[in-house]
């Protein structure tokens, strides 16, 4: 589930604009979501940070008057494609042959690097990185312990430190997941797969946007009712797959690991 937050801000100039953007989020009923991958300051600053689906779920369920979504953006991945098919053996999918730069830049090289440095560490895979499709093989085949290596989505590499007794984790998806693993389990220790898997399109995001566009309500989001509707369908069936119907608030069905 989505994290509430309530981390003190990291330095004098955050300090003033946390300050800042909390003040006016109270005096226009805001509430502020941010995705996982977010700056750490804007992360510190949410009232919920999490996945798109998750923050999405909150967005259904609260009496806000104003949403402010730190979102981050997002290309069709063909690895995420090829696993959603391999897990449902459906063959009638047809995955768009695009991917996440960062991701496929996550390759089984950094994987052998990492996992030779740190060989107690459990390994957390995202089914967007390139890495994953072989490492699902490799499962598959018996030449990969499954219970060393992971493919889950982020919300599930944030719940899964709660659960394992490993005490260090390699990570391989953006880094700006990290922060939120770190800050969540300081008793724990995590190594991303590549330092450098770090998106730029993910970190536009900053203390200055957030707080001007609760002074001026400005970059208001609006969806003609056409296309809402189509997207709405869409977005519940996801959701009846993941187990809960966001009305509700309820946490996930056990065993399931929806998000992405």
């Amino acid at each position: 589930m989505p994290a509430k937050i309530s981390t003190p801000p990291r330095g004098e100039a955050d300090a003033d604009l946390h300050v800042a953007i909390r003040r006016m989020a109270r005096e226009r009923n805001a509430i502020i979501l941010a995705h996982n991958y977010e700056r750490p300051e804007v992360q510190d600053v949410a009232d919920v940070a999490g996945d798109s689906l998750g923050l999405s779920r909150e967005a259904a369920v609260t009496d806000a008057s104003v949403i402010v979504f730190c979102g981050v953006h997002f290309l069709p991945d063909m690895f995420l494609g090829a696993h959603v098919r391999r897990l449902t053996g459906r063959r009638n999918m047809h995955v768009w042959m695009g991917e996440c730069h960062v991701h496929a830049g996550i390759d089984p090289e950094n994987i052998r690097l990492q996992r030779s440095l740190h060989p107690d560490a459990e390994f957390l895979v995202h089914p967007e990185c390139g890495c994953a499709t072989s490492v699902v093989e490799a499962i598959s085949a018996g030449d990969v312990d499954p219970d060393g290596a992971r493919v889950l989505s982020t919300e599930g590499m944030i719940r899964r430190p709660a659960d394992s007794a490993a005490a260090e984790f390699i990570v391989a998806t953006e880094v700006g997941i990290l922060y939120r693993l770190r800050r969540a389990y300081p008793d724990k220790t995590f190594y991303a797969a590549n330092e450098r898997a770090s998106c730029a399109y993910m970190k536009v995001t900053t203390l200055p946007k957030v707080l001007t566009s609760l002074e001026r309500l400005q970059h208001r989001i609006t969806v003609p009712t056409a296309i809402a509707a189509r997207a709405r369908l869409a977005i519940e069936r996801m959701i009846a797959i993941g187990g809960a119907a966001p009305a509700a608030g309820m946490p996930v069905a056990a065993g399931v690991d929806p998000g992405e």
